[in-house]
């Protein structure tokens, strides 16, 4: 889940949203990306990913997970098509001075497809990730095969492709908070509305892709946040919302993920909700 927690899926029906995509790519990239940092350090810790690793990063969105695979060492290429608000504070986070689609030596960002990333000149990337969660839209792993598609003739053969997804739903604390969008949104449920994990969301689009499956693995992710107005923001920049906001309003939206995150209010002001995020280990035939 563009890249991060989920795809953002804007509504094809009802009004038309009004939202400051700058502010909320800056809310997700502040608040919403790094929950999400377990599961990154979990996939780079198992694949040793180090000065070795040529990293293809399918939906960056705002390059956390790219970041933290440069640390490693790891020579990366960040595509991301969908949220161009949220490559540009990647190119910030991998060098501020970054003009163009070069963001410094061996790190690239593409705004385009995996097929915009070619370089006829440079080995095949040995790992390709696509960190945003699926399983928590309906259908939000329609354009993940596309991506694979395009990704697939890039990759060396053998090379590790991971996806990730959302655990059970009983593992997950904030399904309930995601609840209200789909309750929200009814009238407008062909749009897009959340449906809980299923077991094997991962594994059907990895063999429809054509890949070789080669394990997986279960990743605690807590979503924390310094109050209710954080949570509030960071939950509605994941774009799960918009769906809701535009059957409503954004004032009914507010009003009621802020009651459905009472039950994960502690007493100091802070929100805590545990989640689990699983992903899939494939490989390229």
């Amino acid at each position: 889940m563009t890249p991060t927690l989920v795809r953002e899926h804007l509504p094809h029906a009802g009004p038309a949203l009004r939202i400051d995509l700058g502010a909320r790519a800056r809310d997700w990239s502040e608040i919403q990306e790094r929950m999400l940092v377990p599961l990154y350090e979990a996939v780079y810790e198992r694949l040793e990913v180090g000065a070795g690793t040529r990293l293809l990063g399918l939906g960056c969105g705002s390059g956390l997970a790219l970041l933290m695979a440069a640390s490693r060492g790891a020579a990366l290429t960040g595509v991301e098509a969908r949220a161009p608000e949220r490559l540009a504070l990647a190119r910030q986070r991998l060098t501020p001075e970054a003009r163009g689609t070069r963001a410094g030596d061996g790190r690239r960002l593409v705004d385009g497809s995996p097929a915009d990333a070619a370089d006829a000149g440079a080995p095949a990337y040995n790992l390709v990730t696509a960190f945003e969660p699926i399983g928590c839209l309906a259908g939000d792993s329609a354009g993940l095969g596309e991506l694979l598609a395009a990704a697939m003739p890039l990759a060396a053969p053998g090379a590790p492709v991971v996806l990730a997804g959302w655990g059970p739903p009983e593992r997950c604390a904030t399904s309930s908070v995601l609840r209200v969008a789909t309750r929200l949104a009814e009238p407008l449920r062909a749009a897009g509305s959340w449906r809980p994990a299923l077991r094997d969301d991962l594994e059907e689009v990895a063999q429809r892709a054509g890949l070789r499956l080669d394990g997986s693995g279960r990743v605690a992710c807590p979503f924390g946040y310094a109050g209710v107005d954080s949570a509030l923001k960071g939950l509605l920049s994941t774009g799960l919302f918009d769906a809701a906001i535009s059957a409503t309003d954004q004032a009914q939206v507010d009003k009621e993920v802020t009651e459905a995150l009472h039950p994960y209010l502690r007493a100091d002001g802070t929100v805590w909700m545990p989640n689990v995020f699983r992903y899939l280990i494939a490989r390229v035939p």
